[in-house]
């Protein structure tokens, strides 16, 4: 364990991090938990996958259901005075997430969008055997691309090594996010 973050202040953190596949999001947030001590990763296509078929739900059921999920992990792990790095994609959630630490004292949120250029993600879907996911992962590249408040929380991984993306979220202070505003 690298244990880059110390907890001067006595707060935990959740790192919260983003974007479409391909961008190095699993490669990033795994690298990052064994880097911050005290912590745990919630994946959350692992808790998605937990809702097989046989549910009936539809997407946005199964959506809102993984969310809640991450919360209660996040709310317990954070509890138990540990901290948090959440590996989901991130569309619309942020503020409804936000709003369901709020109360919650010592917790920052730091919130991370990566990003690569189009080529990158075709190339890294490609040798992981998941080009059927192209098409979703470049319609979300373009959506956080094109908003000017995820813009601010955005982290191009295109020419980095996640050791070097880890450093970055680690210890720049723009990726945070006041969730006692919510």
């Amino acid at each position: 364990m690298g244990g880059y973050e110390l907890n001067k202040q006595n707060k935990n953190i959740v790192y919260l991090i983003s974007g479409p596949l391909g961008v190095g999001k699993s490669t990033t947030t795994k690298e990052l938990a064994r880097n911050v001590e005290q912590c745990v990763l919630i994946e959350g296509d692992v808790l998605l996958n937990m809702l097989n078929d046989e549910l009936l739900l539809s997407w946005e059921e199964r959506l809102r259901l993984t969310w809640e999920n991450i919360v209660a992990l996040t709310r317990n792990s954070l509890k138990h005075d540990l901290n948090v790095v959440i590996d989901f994609v991130v569309e619309e959630e942020l503020e409804w997430f936000c709003e369901h630490l709020s109360d919650l004292k010592n917790v920052s949120l730091k919130y991370v969008v990566l990003k690569a250029d189009k080529e990158k993600i075709i190339e890294r879907l490609k040798i992981r055997g998941d080009i059927d996911s192209l098409e979703r992962s470049l319609f979300l590249l373009n959506k956080m691309v094109s908003s000017p408040s995820i813009n601010k929380f955005s982290y191009d991984t295109t020419l980095k090594q996640p050791s070097e993306t880890v450093k970055e979220v680690i210890k720049s202070t723009r990726f945070y996010v006041t969730i006692e505003a919510y």
